[in-house]
Order: C-alpha cells, then sequence, then structure tokens
C-alpha cells in the first residue's frame, strides 16, 4: 500500500487532521562565531551572524554585535600596545589601526570533489579557533564590489555621511622579503614621478592582524569586516636606502604585469630581497576628524604565479578611535562605545547595499 502523509489521511472520527509544521530555518539559529567567556580565549578571526528582528529592525545594526566586539577590541588593543613598549626600537614607529571593510563573507570547500558546504561544516569550522585550518571548509571574506557602488558612496559620503572630498591618488603597493631582515614581509608605498620613476611614501613591515571580525548581515546585499592591525614603519637608514635603490630602478610601465618593469641582474634582487607582489591602486579620500572613506581601484599582481586580479574595494578608517586605543584611552569604554556604534550604523545605512533602484540592470 502506497504511503500516505498523516495530513491526507481520513479518520472516522470528528477530530481535524493535524496540520504539517512549517520548516524552521537553519540559519536564523546558526551561530558561527567562536565560543566567547569559556576560558577568556583571546580574539582571532570570528563570524558572527547579523539578523534582523521580528519587529522590524532591519534599519539598524544589531547591539549585541557591538556588544561583543568591544571587549575583544579593547583587550587586544591592550596586548597590541605591551607587546610594542615590551620591545622598543628607535629605527621603528608601531601604530594601531582600526578599519572596516565591505563585503561578502564566503564558505568554500577546498578538498578534492567539490562537495557542497554543510550548515554542520560551517559551526565545524567556527568552533575549531586555531585549528580551524584542519577544516574541509575556508572562510574568505571577498572584498570586490560592483563599480556602480562607488558612484552611490561618494553621493552618500558628500550628501549624509558628513564627510569631505580630501584626495585621489594612484599608488603602486610594492610587496617583498627582506631576506638578511629581523622583519621579512615588507610593503613600500610609492607614488610615480614624471620621469617613469617610482618614489617611496612610506615603508611598513610585518602588519599583524590583531582581530578580525566577519559579521554576516542577513537582510543586506553586503556584509561587514571589522579589523585591528598593528602596523610597524621601518625608518631604519640602511634598510631605507637599500630599498629605496632598488625600487628607483623599476620603470613604470602600463602593459607591464603590475604597472611596472622590474630591474633585471639588481644584485639587491638576488642577495637581499624578493619582491613577491606589485598592486597598482587609484583611490579617492573622504573623510573628517573621525572618520575616512576610500573608495579603491586595485589591480594586483602576485610574483611567481603570473595570477593578477581587478577589484574595486570600500574601507573605512575609524581615526578617532585608533587615536584614542593608541594614546591608552581602553578606559573611555562609554565613549569608543558610542564612536564605534555611530561608524557602523552609518556604514549599515549607506555602504551595505546596492541600491538597484537606481541602477539599470
Amino acid at each position: 500500500m502506497a504511503y500516505v502523509p498523516p495530513h491526507k489521511r481520513r479518520s472516522s472520527t470528528s477530530e481535524p487532521a493535524p496540520t504539517p509544521s512549517p520548516p524552521t530555518s537553519s540559519l536564523h539559529s546558526l551561530s558561527i562565531s567562536s565560543p566567547r567567556g569559556r576560558h577568556h580565549v583571546p580574539p582571532s578571526n570570528k563570524s558572527t551572524p547579523q539578523t534582523a528582528s521580528p519587529a522590524g529592525s532591519r534599519s539598524r545594526p544589531s547591539p549585541t554585535t557591538l556588544n561583543l566586539f568591544l571587549p575583544d577590541l579593547l583587550y587586544a588593543a591592550e596586548k597590541a600596545r605591551a607587546r610594542t613598549h615590551d620591545v622598543p626600537r628607535e629605527d621603528e614607529e608601531a601604530k594601531l589601526s582600526l578599519m572596516a571593510r565591505v563585503g561578502k563573507v564566503l564558505f568554500e570547500r577546498f578538498c578534492v570533489g567539490g562537495l557542497p558546504v554543510s550548515l554542520d561544516a560551517v559551526r565545524d569550522l567556527a568552533e575549531a579557533g586555531t585549528e580551524g585550518s584542519k577544516s574541509p571548509v575556508r572562510k574568505t571574506f571577498h572584498t570586490n564590489v560592483p563599480s556602480y557602488l562607488f558612484d552611490d558612496m561618494e553621493q552618500f559620503a558628500l550628501e549624509r555621511m558628513g564627510l569631505e572630498f580630501l584626495s585621489t591618488k594612484e599608488r603602486y603597493h610594492v610587496k617583498m622579503v627582506d631576506k638578511q631582515g629581523r622583519y621579512s614581509k615588507m610593503s613600500c608605498k610609492c607614488t610615480a614621478q614624471e620621469d617613469g620613476k617610482l618614489a617611496i611614501d612610506k615603508i611598513e613591515s610585518n602588519q599583524i592582524r590583531q582581530l578580525v571580525e566577519d559579521v554576516s548581515c542577513l537582510s543586506k546585499d553586503l556584509d561587514l569586516r571589522l579589523m585591528l592591525n598593528t602596523n610597524r614603519i621601518r625608518i631604519d637608514p640602511e634598510v631605507e636606502n637599500a630599498i629605496k635603490s632598488l625600487v628607483s630602478s623599476a620603470i613604470v610601465d602600463p602593459n607591464a604585469s603590475g604597472g611596472f618593469r622590474q630591474p633585471h641582474g639588481n644584485k639587491l634582487i638576488d642577495e637581499r630581497f624578493s619582491i613577491t607582489g606589485v598592486w597598482r591602486t587609484n583611490y579617492k579620500t573622504f573623510g573628517n576628524k573621525s572618520l575616512k572613506m576610500y573608495l579603491r581601484h586595485s589591480g594586483r599582481f602576485v610574483q611567481g604565479s603570473s595570477t593578477g586580479e581587478l577589484s574595486n574595494e570600500v574601507s573605512f578608517k575609524l581615526a578617532g578611535m585608533c587615536k584614542r586605543l593608541q594614546d591608552g584611552g581602553i578606559q573611555e569604554v562609554d565613549t569608543l562605545k558610542g564612536m564605534l556604534e555611530s561608524v557602523v550604523r552609518m556604514i549599515w545605512d549607506y555602504a551595505l547595499s546596492y541600491h538597484k533602484s537606481n541602477h539599470a540592470i
């Protein structure tokens, strides 16, 4: 006899047939943030779902997310400042940088077979903590956004966000490894001169991510990433002169990979430095005394793999909070909380939706 579902079966009694229970969405109950408060594990890379409440609060981010992030931020900033003070170096200047980026949190399977990613696998990845590298699922944050979002952001910055246009620049970012240096990985920010040579604006070594928090904004088109980094700016004359000699021998060439041609036969490359990648960026900066917004078009080239990538990126620097954290103002919890809420609310309102009604599809 064929199977008949319970709600279609006929009964001799007058009681109505049972109504099947509606399916429940596992997305609303899924928590992909690392366990907090169990043994006060130091903050690392976490992801938090941001859902809307039934009361229709889609226009505002949940305060729970910020309440969880702020203690981790203060803890990470205090530890970063302590490490900087423990090992003072006259040839370096360390700065804290609090950034916010918009993009998409993606989960992909990188094992052989390419099977669909299950929710259980995502949970396992989040709960793995430092063991997450053993998971068959990899979490990434994809920062490339549609180019028309730039037009919206420029308009919102000037008309609604209280930001002013500051500058537009073209820069080259040269990633390299110093084989003899204490801090091997370095990044040089350069500008092109009229003669086609590159001039170094800043040399940074070993940018360290002290805290990364990904917020999945389920009611928006894009997600949010909050990051606290430590940037070490090298001012050692010997290293600076060596890098200047290397970079100045390169020639800007729009037809070359990364936008410039590397010097051939340079002993500095063979004996000391190895160039690992090149970025060519064009970006506009908007800002005020507490917040800066960057609209950046980047062309990246990875040395050795002969691969490149073009991307449009929107990022924010929380300059006001950076200064307070750098100066040790971590006791000003209420002030920092208010500053964080204000910035996140602004990003939520203007930077996480495509505003498709304003553009032809």
